[in-house]
């Protein structure tokens, strides 16, 4: 990695130590369980790309100011209460190598806690008049619901298609990012068409996020999940599509037997993830990750040079070459 984080948030590094003591007191709480939860959530903070994303995009379409640290404080609100929800339903006992909240307060808390931060995004939006920052987040809270139902009920019956599996991850993960380009620029009071180009930035640029996060299904380092997880929870990223294409008949129907009714077998698994190697998934899906930058990188040249454009190009680099 030729860049860290702390080199590609130089230009906005103010603003991000500011939004942290502004972010903390928009998750304060006069319920005192409610409140050391927010604190231990605050402390367990991940790098924070999808505020950094918000700060660069009004950094490169006009002056950052004080409703661009709400925009940044919305999305991380609603980022936080869809993991907490996301914890609940995957029943999953660690988030980014830390507890999750369910594990620590148990599911009923941990629900009532995502709710909470809902709430508490909807208030600040609201007492602030910001409604366009709340259009551009509720598309994306929507889509993050459609796009998670939609890949549950793929998974139930293994058929997932690459049409369908690039509509997931644009719904689940990319609108997210999409919201936090189109949020920052906004925020910089950008015009229509110009918040439009950033959305579709961002969107493509949470493409290949995910593809980067799916091809480290098949890995060996260290990345926060373990290698073959997406297997075992039978769900169908790009690099797993791609070979059954290729493969024959016979062989496509023994993978997906395998996936079907043995994915809690870790040779299994091992067998799956030797199929898809072979197979050629992992170049597809790398390639295929490198074309959504690409395309990313030709919206991006579209605005006017300067420090925080060219920060914003290192972050996607940054999100596609990161380890974890």
């Amino acid at each position: 990695m030729s860049l860290s984080i702390r080199d590609i948030q130089a230009p906005i590094a103010g603003e991000m130590n500011a939004f942290e003591g502004k972010f903390r007191e928009f998750m304060k709480s006069n319920v005192t369980l409610l409140d050391k939860i927010m604190g231990y959530i605050v402390r367990r903070k991940g790098k924070q790309l999808r505020p950094m994303f918000v700060f660069l995009a009004a950094g490169t379409c006009g002056p950052i100011n004080e409703s661009t640290y709400r925009g940044a404080s919305l999305i991380e609100l609603i980022h936080t209460a869809t993991l907490v929800h996301d914890d609940v339903v995957d029943d999953s006992d660690y988030r980014r190598g830390f507890f999750s909240v369910n594990a620590l307060w148990k599911n009923k808390i941990a629900v009532l806690v995502g709710d909470y931060l809902l709430s508490r995004s909807l208030f600040l939006a609201v007492d602030h008049e910001d409604f366009d920052f709340l259009r551009l987040i509720n598309r994306a809270v929507r889509e993050i619901s459609e796009g998670e139902l939609l890949q549950i009920e793929k998974a139930r019956r293994l058929d997932i298609t690459e049409a369908v599996y690039f509509d997931i991850i644009r719904q689940k993960t990319a609108t997210l990012i999409a919201a936090c380009c189109a949020v920052g620029a906004r925020s910089a009071d950008a015009d229509a068409e110009t918040v439009v180009l950033m959305h579709d930035f961002g969107e493509k640029v949470g493409i290949a996020f995910q593809l980067k996060d799916d091809l480290f299904d098949y890995g060996e380092a260290e990345i926060g999940k373990p290698v073959g997880i997406d297997i075992k929870e039978k769900k169908m990223t790009l690099p797993l599509i791609y070979a059954l294409n290729q493969a024959p008949w016979l062989t496509r129907r023994k993978i997906i037997n395998l996936i079907r009714n043995e994915s809690e077998k870790p040779a299994k698994v091992a067998e799956v993830i030797d199929f898809v190697k072979r197979s050629g998934g992992i170049e597809y899906a790398t390639a295929s990750m490198q074309r959504y930058v690409a395309e990313a990188e030709v919206l991006l040249a579209r605005f006017p040079d300067s420090v925080y454009r060219r920060s914003l190009g290192q972050l996607v680099q940054y999100t596609i070459e990161r380890t974890k």
